[in-house]
C-alpha cells in the first residue's frame, strides 16, 4: 500500500457574508431531554426519517414537517446501527443492537415483523444487506462478521479470524454486490468477496491497515473506488480500496480548527459527497454544539478548507448524526421549496431542523449556495460509539 504524505496548504478563511445565511427553524424542534440522539436515517422515498434514542427506541418523524409518526420498541441495550430497506419494501425499518439482535419493524404498524440472533452474548454494531443475488445480511459482532441469507433466516457463514476486536462497520460496496468491507477497533479494513462458501481463508481480499481504531467508513467517487475513514481519535484518511492508496490527515482537527475563528473542533460527525460537483466535505464539531462543513482536497496537495456551511445556535453538546436534505431526490425543488437544510441530533437530546432560507433577521449560521444548489447521491454510514 503507498501512502501519500503531502504537504499541507491551509486555505483561507471564507467571508461569511458572501454565503447563503440560515438557521434554527425553532418551530420543528423536538427535545428528548435526558435522552441521547444516536442516528437519523431517511426512508427511501423521503416521507419519513428514522431517529434512534438512548432509550433503545426508535421513533419516526416526517423530515418535512417534523410530524411525529411513532415508535418501535424492543431492544434491551444500545442500538448501534438503524436503516431503513429499499424501494421493495420502503415501510421496513432495521436495528441491530448490543442485545445481540437485528430487528426488522413494520412502520406503518411499528411493530416487530422479525429477527436475528448472534448467539453466545455477541454484541452486533453493524449491518448490510447485500450479496451477488441479494440474499445476504451481514452484521460485524465481537471480533466476528455473521452472515445470515434473509430469505430463510438461516446462518449461512461466520468469519472469526479476520479481525481481534469489535467489528465496528460492515458494508457491501455499492456497485460491487458480491464485495464486502468491515472496519474494526483492531484498526485494519477488510475486503471480502462473499459469492460461494464465505471463509475466512478463501474469501479475504485485502486488508488496509489504518494504524487506529476505524468508527466510521463510507464510499464516494463516480465507481464507489474511493472510501473515507473517520477514527476514534478523530482522524481523516481517504482510500482506494482497489489498490490500497492512502491519503492521510492524521492532523484533521487542527486542520479544521484553523480554518474558522471559532472555537476549536473537539471531534468529526460524517462526511458528505456531493457526486455531480465531486466535491467531499467532513463534518467537524464542538463540544458546545457547533457543526462545520469543510471541504476536503485529497487530489495533489492535500488540504482541508474553510467551512462551506455552519450550523450553530441549535444544539448545546456533542452532535452525534446529520442527515442533509440535499440527499433527498429532487432535493431542489422540493427540498428548497421547504426551506429545509437538514436535521441534526445528539447528546442534548434534541433533534434540530435547520433552515436554507434567505430569511435577512437570520444571522446565526451561514451555508455555500453550492452546498445547497446541488443534489448528491449519498450513503450514509454511522459512527460507532463502543459501550
Amino acid at each position: 500500500m503507498e501512502a501519500t504524505d503531502m504537504d499541507v496548504e491551509e486555505q483561507p478563511e471564507s467571508n461569511p457574508n458572501s454565503f447563503r445565511r440560515f438557521g434554527l427553524k425553532n418551530s420543528i424542534q423536538t427535545n428528548f431531554g435526558d435522552d441521547y440522539v444516536f442516528q437519523i436515517v431517511p426512508k427511501d422515498d423521503w416521507t419519513a426519517m428514522a431517529v434512534s434514542l438512548s432509550t433503545n427506541a426508535v421513533k419516526v418523524y416526517s423530515p418535512v414537517t417534523g410530524q411525529y409518526y411513532g415508535e418501535c420498541k424492543g431492544h434491551s441495550a444500545t442500538i448501534n446501527h438503524i436503516s431503513f430497506s429499499g424501494p421493495s419494501t420502503p415501510h421496513v425499518l432495521h436495528s441491530c443492537s448490543s442485545d445481540g439482535t437485528i430487528r426488522a419493524w413494520d412502520t406503518r404498524t411499528f411493530q416487530q415483523v422479525s429477527s436475528f440472533h448472534s448467539g453466545s452474548s455477541q454484541e452486533i454494531f453493524s449491518f448490510s444487506f447485500g450479496g451477488s443475488a441479494n440474499n445476504l445480511l451481514a452484521a460485524g459482532c465481537n471480533t466476528q462478521i455473521l452472515f445470515w441469507d434473509w430469505r430463510n433466516d438461516k446462518q449461512v457463514a461466520c468469519l472469526e479470524d479476520s479481525h481481534v476486536e469489535d467489528v465496528t462497520q460492515v458494508h457491501f460496496i455499492p456497485d460491487h454486490q458480491s464485495k464486502l468491507l468491515s472496519a474494526s477497533v483492531d484498526g485494519l479494513i477488510c475486503v471480502f468477496d462473499t459469492d460461494g462458501d464465505i471463509n475466512d481463508d478463501d474469501h479475504l481480499e485485502s486488508v488496509l491497515n489504518v494504524g487506529t481504531s476505524v468508527g466510521k467508513v463510507g464510499f464516494f467517487g463516480e465507481t464507489y473506488q474511493k472510501l473515507w475513514c473517520l477514527t476514534h481519535i478523530e482522524t481523516l484518511s481517504i482510500w482506494d480500496w482497489k489498490d490500497g492508496s492512502e491519503t492521510n490527515f492524521k492532523d484533521a482537527r487542527s486542520l479544521a480548527s484553523d480554518c474558522w475563528t471559532l472555537d476549536d473542533v473537539d471531534y468529526f460527525v460524517d462526511c458528505h459527497y456531493a457526486r455531480e460537483a465531486e466535491q467531499l466535505w467532513v463534518i467537524g464539531g464542538t463540544n458546545t454544539g457547533t457543526l462545520g462543513y469543510f471541504p476536503v482536497s485529497y487530489r495533489g496537495t492535500r488540504a482541508i478548507g474553510s467551512p462551506e456551511a455552519v450550523l450553530g445556535g441549535g444544539h448545546t453538546g456533542i452532535v452525534r448524526s446529520v442527515l442533509p436534505m440535499s440527499s433527498m431526490p429532487g432535493r431542489s425543488s422540493q427540498g428548497q421549496g421547504n426551506g429545509i437544510f437538514g436535521w441534526t441530533g445528539g447528546e442534548d437530546g434534541r433533534l434540530c431542523c435547520w433552515s436554507s432560507d434567505n430569511s435577512p433577521e437570520i444571522n446565526r449560521s451561514w451555508i455555500s449556495s453550492t452546498l445547497v444548489l446541488r443534489s448528491p447521491r449519498t450513503r450514509h454510514t454511522i459512527r460507532h460509539h463502543p459501550y
